[in-house]
């Protein structure tokens, strides 16, 4: 699957379990490691927890597995990599301390979506 139509299916992901501010940033032209961050907020740890457990659940159904998850026990900040795209499930007070769009400035962002 290419690395848009995986970014797009992560983020309906995300919108179904009712995900906030929804971000994806176009990171190719910035790093070799990834091709799209998706970033997306929930509104606690309960919801944190479903919004990465649904995409995961929801990518499994089309064959595809995370390399790797950090972050869901204390679900604060669950980051679920997919390779050509990494996503970053947060806290509002955790998105807003780490600012990855703040840090990430450069990147085009191709995709803005959910209610603030």
């Amino acid at each position: 699957m290419k690395s848009d139509q995986l970014k797009d299916k992560i983020i309906a992901a995300l919108e179904d379990v009712k995900g906030r501010q929804i971000t994806a940033l176009d990171v190719r032209k910035l790093t070799g490691m990834t091709d799209f961050m998706v970033i997306a907020t929930g509104t606690s740890n309960r919801q944190v927890k479903a919004l990465a457990g649904n995409v995961m659940d929801e990518l499994r159904k089309e064959g595809l597995r995370p390399l790797g998850t950090e972050g869901e026990p204390a679900a604060e900040w669950i980051l679920v990599d997919f390779g050509d795209v990494v996503v970053h499930v947060m806290l509002p007070e955790t998105r807003a301390f780490y600012d990855l769009e703040g840090l990430w400035s450069d990147a085009a962002r191709p995709t803005e979506s959910g209610s603030d």
